[in-house]
């Protein structure tokens, strides 16, 4: 299976970067896994709604134009439905299961994701109802796939 994580704006923190890298080289025993950045748009202080819309339209024709027809995805929205680890685990079992050979997996920027991404999303997810920074969600994103793919193969993983 093919995993792809489909983010806006780069991860300049050392230690995110260095989490992340260890999560992708606990997975790559289980999946093959790709990361794909696309540039975000800078958002002033005080910006009005309407510019806030243009730049989410504009990250999310970005994130659109890296998502291909066969790809089902999986969009991390604060209104999506919130899993546990062994959902979560079930549901990427299910999907391979399915015939599903690619999963992405898509963060949005400061401001979220736009309609249309979320219209294109296959299935909403939500970690919390609480915001997170969303250098920080992809590191969450990846621990809670490598702690699927454990459940999935019968694997100890501290609980």
């Amino acid at each position: 299976m093919e995993i792809r994580i489909l983010t806006v704006g780069k991860i300049k923190e050392k230690y995110l970067n260095d989490g992340i890298a260890e999560y992708a080289k606990r997975l790559s025993r289980y999946c093959k896994l790709n990361f794909i950045q696309v540039p975000d748009e800078k958002t002033p202080d005080k910006a009005s709604d309407a510019l806030n819309r243009q730049i989410k339209e504009t990250e999310g024709n970005r994130l659109l134009s890296h998502i291909r027809e066969q790809d089902y995805v999986i969009a991390l929205a604060i209104d999506g439905k919130m899993l546990d680890s062994v959902e979560l685990s079930d549901l990427i079992a299910r999907l391979g299961v399915q015939g599903k050979s690619s999963i992405v997996f898509v963060i949005g920027g400061s401001l979220g994701l736009s309609d249309a991404v979320l219209k294109r999303a296959d299935y909403k997810l939500s970690f919390s109802r609480m915001t997170f920074p969303h250098q920080l969600m992809q590191m969450i994103l990846l621990e809670q796939i490598y702690r699927g793919y454990r459940i999935m193969n019968h694997e100890p993983y501290h609980k």
